[in-house]
């Protein structure tokens, strides 16, 4: 098979900026599909829910299969192998630790000056919806990565959908999964569908207050037309990655770790990028030998991407390289080079930053503590990794005493007349006369 490489110098402006927006071509196109299915779901409810799982996903799905019952999470359990329901639990444990390192005080106060007091009243959102994907595969760890801090954050009602199997049944390793985490609430259903269901609500799906989780272009169309009726939290799209390496770096571990993110799917991006052109001819000299000792099915996915949206990037330095990492602005970030400690300190765009040739994308996939639900199509540029502050809502509060309201009272009105608005002034005004001030 054939990779891409590019020389950075000699790469067109229109190739340069196709490589940088990635899968969001492919969101935009599929913009009209998503506005006809929101609406159906809409109008229809249940039953455009159900008619779109049987068109996609499980030919003879019923109602009947909409949420995963208790007897469906007891099936579940025995058909996973001990050592995945291990694995699961273990990787919960370091998950559930590092989250709950994140929450912060429920409320905090500060007098800013005598009598002026202000602060922050910390709070769960209500109603959550974590969407778990399962089209190219068993997700059971992006359900510990929503779910996790989700109830670390204490949300009342935790609300969770995932696609159905060809058999309409949710995933036996994600239904476990929740399970740890404490959620019974699981509905079988996928794609633009849910989400549409999690923002107007149907008969058998509650609306929630937010949603949150990773999916395919189809979601994230589907999402972004949503945004203004429901929090539709981070973009979280189509995996991407970024190898940074640099002289240091050894071929055999940019190659390796260059196939992570690249056999996610056919829309993912994964770029290795370095100044060392032998760095780069060693990368891509040992991939196709990699990729070989993969299924076929992941072959092809890696193959697409590493045709597409992925391959090897050639910079003429190292700050050209941090250069095009920082405008990227990738979901994950690896930085395979001599002193990776001083190599982040020039890192200004990333959803996560991954230190050394000891920390590979895979294992802070799965059980590192950190969150790998991350933004996605440049916009960790503005918006963070999945953690509990997404599942909380801060409320300013405030109080004055006689002699803080004596030192605001004035300020208020003197700015209030500047702005002409009148009924401020003499909610002001009034009030001294009331208050005989």
């Amino acid at each position: 098979m054939t990779v891409q490489f590019w020389e950075i110098d000699k790469i067109s402006a229109d190739e340069l900026a196709r490589i940088k927006r990635r899968a969001e071509i492919d969101i935009r196109s599929l913009l009209p599909l998503a506005q006809d299915v929101i609406q159906r779901v809409q109008a229809e409810g249940d039953t455009a829910v159900i008619d779109y799982a049987r068109k996609f996903d499980a030919p003879n799905f019923t109602i009947e299969a909409l949420r995963a019952t208790p007897e469906d999470f007891a099936a579940a359990r025995k058909a996973v192998a001990d050592d995945v329901y291990e694995a699961i639990v273990a990787a919960h444990a370091n998950i559930k630790q590092f989250h709950e390192e994140q929450l912060p005080e429920s409320m905090w106060f500060t007098e800013l000056q005598p009598g002026v007091m202000a602060g922050e009243r910390i709070t769960p959102i209500a109603s959550v919806g974590l969407y778990v994907p399962r089209g190219k595969g068993a997700f059971p760890s992006v359900m510990l990565m929503l779910a996790t801090p989700a109830k670390a954050a204490n949300v009342s009602r935790i609300v969770v959908v995932t696609p159905p199997t060809p058999e309409g049944k949710a995933d036996a390793a994600s239904l476990v999964a929740a399970e740890v985490c404490g959620i019974n609430e699981v509905y079988v259903v996928g794609g633009m569908q849910a989400v549409a269901a999690l923002a107007y609500g149907t008969e058998t799906i509650p609306r929630v207050s937010k949603i949150i989780g990773p999916g395919s272009s189809y979601v994230s169309a589907a999402k972004r037309l949503l945004y203004g009726v429901v929090d539709v939290g981070l973009p979280a799209g189509p995996s991407e990655s970024i190898i940074l390496a640099d002289e240091s770096a050894d071929p055999r571990l940019v190659a390796l770790d260059l196939l992570v993110e690249a056999e996610h799917g056919p829309e993912s991006a994964a770029i290795a990028v370095t100044h060392s052109r032998e760095v780069a001819d060693e990368v891509l000299r040992i991939l196709p030998e990699y990729i070989n000792e993969l299924p076929a099915w992941r072959q092809k996915f890696v193959q697409t991407v590493l045709s597409n949206y992925g391959g090897v990037m050639l910079t003429r330095s190292i700050d050209e390289s941090i250069a095009f990492v920082n405008d990227y602005a990738p979901e994950h970030l690896e930085l395979l080079t001599a002193e990776p400690f001083v190599t982040l300190n020039r890192i200004q765009n990333a959803g996560e930053v991954l230190l050394g040739s000891n920390t590979p994308i895979p294992i802070a996939n799965y059980c590192l503590g950190l969150n790998a639900i991350l933004p996605t199509g440049g916009f960790a540029r503005s918006f963070s990794s999945v953690s509990v502050h997404e599942f909380l809502k801060r409320t300013g509060v405030g109080y004055l005493s006689r002699e803080g309201y004596l030192r605001l009272q004035g300020t208020t009105a003197t700015l209030a007349d500047y702005e002409d608005f009148p009924a401020h002034a003499m909610a002001i005004r009034k009030r001294n006369e009331i208050l005989g001030l």
